[in-house]
């Protein structure tokens, strides 16, 4: 894939999950309690889709007083990608994966050592120990920040959109997975609840990204990013006026010609239910 495209969203395999918790676990027992490092495969669809479906594990380590010296197998990492060509050409290294659970300071060095493999790569950061519900996965890329104070360019890592999915075999094997566990007695209302609480816990968090972006901007500990500024500006103009007097009225509105729906679909699914019947007489 050409270097300039940009990755608009890196879908991540349900078989991705389940190998890299394997090896966080696997390297657990044996004592070691640090994140785990590994190489993700893949291929790009359209549009600037990224499609993960395969990883493996990479011999990995890291000084915890001095972030700055690390190593990674590349050697081990050349050998296991020219195991799995031979069984899937298709599949291609496209980035790597650590179990985080956040962004580390040696992040961008590792990252510098993987495009040797993959210009575009791509940084997922796998929760093995999610506490939260949500999705246990954070996608980032490298990109050029411009400061402007006249100082060099540095590399820093942009946030990009990632979701779970899945071919048919795959979700046909997650079915079987989850049938034991599964609680049939949750209802479409205890799941949107669930979504709605989700949403909330998202937007608390980037509102608190947010906030503490703009206290580090005023006291001088980061540089103003006037690009971020304006998206910030881009997103209070998107907020609606509380002020207005017609706000209150225009929900009331619009809640009751939601209420009108349902209460029409429901005397459309009686009526059809009494026509039924009747035909059975």
């Amino acid at each position: 894939m050409p270097s300039e495209t940009s990755v608009t969203k890196v879908i991540v395999h349900p078989l991705v999950l389940l190998s890299v918790v394997d090896h966080f676990n696997r390297m657990g027992k044996i004592g070691n309690q640090k994140r785990v490092v590994g190489v993700l495969l893949g291929c790009w669809r359209a549009k600037g889709v990224l499609d993960v479906s395969n990883s493996f594990a990479v011999p990995f380590d890291e000084d915890d007083k001095d972030k700055s010296v690390w190593f990674l197998d590349h050697d081990y990492l050349e050998n296991m990608y020219g195991m799995f060509k031979k069984v899937n050409a298709r599949e291609r290294v496209v980035g790597w994966y650590h179990t985080g659970p956040k962004l580390c300071q040696n992040d961008i060095a590792i990252n510098e050592l993987i495009r040797r493999y993959c210009p575009n790569s791509v940084l997922v950061i796998i929760d093995a120990k999610p506490k939260d519900l949500g999705l246990p996965t954070e996608a980032y890329i490298a990109v050029e920040e411009v400061h402007d104070d006249g100082s060099p360019t540095s590399k820093t890592f942009e946030h990009v959109p990632s979701e779970i999915g899945a071919e048919e075999a795959e979700e046909v094997g997650v079915e079987h997975l989850l049938r034991d566990i599964k609680d049939t007695t949750v209802g479409s209302l205890s799941q949107k609840i669930t979504n709605q609480l989700l949403g909330l816990k998202g937007l608390n968090s980037q509102l608190r990204e947010i906030k503490n972006y703009l206290l580090k901007v005023d006291n001088g500990q980061l540089p103003v990013n006037h690009q971020i500024v304006y998206q910030l500006q881009d997103i209070l103009n998107l907020l609606s006026d509380l002020a207005q007097e017609n706000f209150t009225d225009t929900q009331y509105v619009k809640m009751n010609g939601k209420e009108k729906e349902k209460d029409d679909r429901d005397g459309e699914k009686e009526e059809k239910k009494k026509k039924l019947g009747e035909r059975e007489l």
